[in-house]
């Protein structure tokens, strides 16, 4: 089983430290940085939860549900949002199939190509390059 902590632990990071943000620091665009990630974040997953449920490889969309935007809730939420994007991240990647050429004469997607641990550095470089723009 993949160990998700690195990015559990970097999203905690970051939405505690944007919980804590005076209203000023999060209008000046660290809400937006942060609503920016957590998106991305979202989905991410959902491509990785579309591919474990209808065994294709991750992002090809065959047969997908489009995905669901995150929706912009404010700035006083946004780190939540960002926590429950994070971890939803990393439930699907324990549940991410397995690796590259999972499913034969499959379309390749964006992460088709990639590894889940590969996927997992690649999200916490995420979260680590997002923290620095938004509350440097």
């Amino acid at each position: 089983m993949l160990d998700t902590s690195p990015l559990t632990a970097a999203v905690e990071r970051f939405a505690d430290r944007l919980r804590a943000a005076p209203q000023s620091r999060l209008q000046q665009g660290a809400a937006e940085v942060a609503l920016d990630l957590a998106r991305e974040l979202s989905l991410r997953a959902q491509r990785l939860e579309a591919a474990a449920a209808d065994g294709t490889a991750a992002g090809d969309g065959a047969g997908a549900a489009p995905a669901r935007t995150m929706p912009d809730a404010g700035i006083f939420v946004v780190g939540d949002q960002l926590a429950v994007a994070g971890l939803d991240l990393a439930e699907a990647l324990h549940g991410a199939v397995g690796g590259p050429g999972s499913a034969p004469g499959s379309a390749p997607g964006p992460d088709a190509a990639k590894a889940p641990s590969e996927v997992l550095d690649e999200a916490v470089r995420l979260v680590d390059q997002a923290e620095a723009r938004a509350l440097r």
